[in-house]
């Protein structure tokens, strides 16, 4: 089995003559919790696309657990265990957390409608189970007292902690956060980052995340990758990517001053 569950190879994506992600190449190791920051529009959110299948690609390969997925569909690659969240969460706000847990395993009897008719016991059967399945990921996640409130009652960083749920109901083995803790807060932020933590070592998850939150990623992240106009800048720990001198880093680019002044390396050399 290959140490590196996630490969990217000279991968880029254009729209029009811009090119949002440029010739990027990169490795997610499996077992990690890997941080990619980087500047708005340095091409993170697209990337994630690409490799999840939302997007088409320009050029260059995706390889998941030795196999290249490029430009397959995300529900292929969801049956694969590759799954991501959203900036903002997506929830079926008139269902029960339960069952909006209930609702992520595909292939179900009852969605069947000869088997629904010609074999209710096994319908009811294979539902008990998922229950039971979703009760375990709600007691995982500390949010058992949650369990029959409508899933578009709760707060932001609550739903977060569902859409990790989720990823539970398929036992995912990468699971891409998009700005997972973007809009919560501190309280349940740390909330979030146990329970990645306790994903990631008790369930031998592994998490690829993008945030901006420099603290979160100190906490969560290692390694990092960042990335400017759409390109890999570095790969390395927190603490190596603190003590770059990004300014000279990125002298050398056309767009120097318009990414330095974004503040996500201003955040870096002031921690460093």
């Amino acid at each position: 089995m290959s140490e590196n569950i996630l490969e990217i190879k000279n991968l880029s994506k254009y729209f029009g003559g811009l090119a949002a992600v440029s010739d990027c190449s990169l490795k997610v190791s499996r077992g990690t919790i890997t941080g990619i920051i980087g500047p708005n529009g340095s091409g993170k959110t697209t990337l994630f696309n690409l490799i999840a299948g939302n997007l088409k690609s320009s050029g260059g390969e995706v390889f998941f657990d030795n196999e290249n997925i490029t430009d397959v569909p995300s529900f292929e690659l969801f049956s694969k265990g590759l799954l991501r969240t959203f900036q903002i969460a997506h929830e079926f706000s008139n269902l029960s957390v339960l069952e909006n847990l209930m609702m992520v395993p595909g292939n179900q009897s009852g969605e069947k409608l000869m088997t629904a008719l010609l074999k209710p016991s096994l319908v009811s059967k294979e539902e008990e189970l998922v229950k039971e399945k979703a009760k375990e990921v709600v007691d995982f996640l500390n949010l058992e007292h949650l369990s029959n409130e409508l899933a578009g009652n709760l707060s932001g960083g609550q739903k977060k902690l569902l859409e990790l749920g989720r990823t539970m109901m398929v036992d995912a083995k990468l699971v891409l956060l998009d700005e997972v803790g973007a809009g919560v807060n501190r309280t349940l932020l740390k909330d979030l980052g146990s329970a990645i933590k306790k994903l990631n070592k008790e369930k031998g998850y592994t998490f690829c995340m993008i945030e901006h939150d420099m603290d979160f990623i100190g906490r969560l992240c290692d390694p990092v990758i960042v990335m400017a106009e759409g390109s890999v800048l570095f790969e390395g720990s927190v603490e190596d990517a603190k003590k770059k001198n990004w300014k000279n880093r990125i002298r050398s680019n056309q767009n120097y001053e318009k990414i330095y002044k974004t503040n996500i390396f201003q955040i870096m050399e002031k921690k460093s």
